[in-house]
């Protein structure tokens, strides 16, 4: 997989690229800010382009608005977000973006190499894959309703996989169940959210993501 890097601090950049290219990944260019990032993706597109939310010169959201370019330009590259924060408003934008590739891991999950190594792989393959610390701010509505209320707790978790981008049958081996209890289960998510007429598991997926993270 072709991989360009955007991160500031040198050392988990430079860690990030030894990791990469250790696992048989091609890291395209390994960059400090969000300009940089723009200049070697027109020079040579990525497959996944992985960024830091925060970069030079403020340090705010430079990386996170940097990628949102990119999807809008190159929606065939994927995105995989590094962040110490949830930063809600742009990470619902990539969260409902139905074209797929698009991932947000809080920098915690980078340590954990086969995490970050199996998002990364989600990410490039077109699927998504979400922290599930990211998730479960985004699903938290400001009103104080809470719309999971009429799923069960093991409906909730399967929601919960879902929501981090895995498939049916990764929820399965996750949650050590029969594939088609997740297919009930998910069936059930949907029954009660009322989104039967959505086609299609990915975008069924972030249509449930949209309508619970809306007030987020």
């Amino acid at each position: 997989m072709r991989v360009i890097l955007a991160e500031d601090s040198t050392l988990l950049r430079e860690g990030l690229v030894r990791l990469l290219v250790e696992e048989g990944h091609e890291v395209l260019a390994a960059v400090a800010d969000a300009e940089a990032l723009l200049a070697e993706v027109e020079k040579a597109p990525p497959d996944v382009v992985v960024a830091d939310v925060r970069m030079p010169p403020t340090h705010t959201d430079e990386g996170l608005r940097a990628v949102l370019d990119i999807r809008s330009r190159r929606p065939e590259v994927g995105v995989l977000v590094l962040s110490q924060y949830v930063e809600k408003r742009y990470a619902t934008e990539l969260l409902t973006d139905d074209s797929g590739g698009v991932g947000y891991l809080l920098k915690d999950r980078v340590v954990q190499v086969d995490e970050f190594l199996d998002a990364l792989e989600r990410v490039g393959s077109g699927q998504a894959a979400f922290d599930q610390e990211v998730v479960r701010q985004l699903l938290r509505r400001s009103n104080g309703t809470d719309p999971l209320s009429r799923l069960t707790d093991r409906e909730r978790e399967v929601l919960a996989e879902m929501a981090q981008g895995h498939t049916n049958p990764s929820v399965a081996k996750r949650l050590h169940i029969s594939l088609s209890a997740v297919e009930k289960h998910a069936n059930a998510i949907f029954d009660k959210l009322g989104l039967n007429g959505s086609s299609g598991y990915s975008r069924r997926v972030l249509a449930v993501l949209r309508y619970l993270g809306s007030s987020a």
